[in-house]
């Protein structure tokens, strides 16, 4: 009997996703639950998996684009578990299932096709690398070059300077499901915001300091390190409950207002901006926060993100700093109304008591809806949030507010 595998629904509003990577072969025998292709929509990555055990028969070729409830695959239920065949890995074993990849590959004609050719996902990733699939060693089934293959390849010796071949040819490649979202969101809030940006600037001395002082005991105690975002997230917090029209957003011929605070963290991962959502930040600590952080972070890099975790949020932070990026305007996050932008750490001369001193300095720049945000608003909550990361002390009190603030 053969069982139709069908594209399950992968969130409110997706009609269509890509087939980015099938994780097994037509032809395989899958076990029941075991993830047989990875599914690419406008919002997050998702995996298919079979619903009961079988051999595979592929009908959908991968980099396709199918409509939700779409048959993909079939599953012959009926046919006898090949004797060779082992146990599919469970997925907390992830370093188990590699082990296959690096078998001898036979000689017929369906391993010897896929031999240096990426997949879609590591394909893009080699093309932002600048890497030639020609000069990877592909690890997965029948030679072909996957997702781990590409984030390990190096752009080349030499410092990674690349020699131009003197080709001028042009390629031409489909836009992701995400990308095609990504670029729509962007032009939406260009074209239907009334979007303006201030500027300021923080000595980030003191919390360097902090976290000089800090770190090893604060990671003894908490088990993760002591990073800047946590500190901007919670001077973000208590900046938005002093003004709370930078919290809310605009619906209709209405404004809506919220009681809490959920911060959206932009992220880039192998397919793209991603922008998971630390809920309910206004009532974490530091740990609390950094936990989060890295815990989206890591879903960001290995595109497991659900779509629950980037969905909401009522104010978004960017660190393009960790990218070299001195000045930018970040752009709204649709529906909200204001992003604040973090920029790279440079130590400039400033002048303090009337004296020429260096200090670690960062520009800071606030993009809002000025048609719910007034310029005494916007700029009122950057100068708070300065404030706020110039006397991190003062974000707790207490006997002792920077270890009060640390969670000591």
């Amino acid at each position: 009997m053969a069982l139709e595998l069908k594209i399950p629904s992968v969130g409110e509003s997706v009609t269509e996703v890509t087939i980015s990577q099938w994780l097994k072969q037509d032809g395989d025998y899958v076990e029941m639950d075991e993830a047989v292709a990875e599914l690419e929509s406008e919002k997050a990555t998702v995996e298919l998996n079979a619903e009961k055990s079988g051999v595979l028969k592929i009908l959908v070729s991968e980099g396709e684009d199918v409509a939700v409830g779409s048959v993909v695959a079939s599953i012959d239920t009926k046919a006898a578990k090949p004797a060779s065949a082992t146990p599919a890995a469970p997925k907390v074993q992830e370093k188990a299932v590699e082990a296959p990849k690096k078998e001898v590959v036979s000689s017929d004609s369906k391993s010897d096709y896929a031999a240096g050719s990426p997949s879609p996902s590591a394909r893009k990733i080699l093309d932002e690398k600048g890497v030639s699939p020609a000069n990877v060693a592909g690890t997965g089934r029948g030679g072909r070059i996957t997702k781990a293959d590409a984030l390990l390849a190096n752009a080349g010796s030499g410092g990674g300077y690349i020699v131009s071949n003197g080709s001028r040819e042009e390629r031409r490649e489909k836009m992701s499901n995400l990308r095609k979202a990504v670029s729509r969101r962007l032009v939406a809030a260009k074209n239907e915001t009334a979007m303006l940006t201030t500027f300021n600037e923080a000595n980030m001395k003191p919390i360097m300091d902090i976290r000089k002082k800090y770190k090893e005991q604060f990671k003894e105690t908490h088990g993760v390190g002591l990073g800047f975002m946590s500190f901007f997230t919670r001077a973000v917090v208590l900046a938005l409950q002093k003004y709370p029209a930078v919290n809310a957003y605009i619906d209709g011929t209405e404004v809506i207002f919220h009681d809490f605070v959920d911060i959206s963290i932009a992220v880039s991962g192998p397919k793209g901006l991603m922008v998971p959502v630390i809920r309910n930040a206004d009532a974490m600590q530091l740990a609390d926060i950094e936990s989060e952080v890295v815990r989206l972070a890591t879903k960001a890099r290995d595109g497991k993100l659900s779509i629950d975790e980037m969905t909401g949020g009522t104010f978004t932070i960017s660190n393009g700093g960790v990218f070299g990026s001195m000045m930018s305007t970040p752009i709204i996050n649709p529906p909200q109304s204001a992003i604040l932008g973090m920029h790279n750490i440079i130590e400039r001369p400033v002048v303090e008591n009337g004296e020429i001193v260096a200090r670690p300095m960062m520009y800071l720049a606030m993009s809002y809806d000025h048609r719910i945000i007034d310029g005494r608003e916007s700029v009122g909550f950057l100068v708070t949030v300065k404030n706020y990361l110039e006397n991190p002390e003062t974000m707790l009190g207490g006997q002792s507010p920077v270890e009060g603030l640390l969670g000591f």
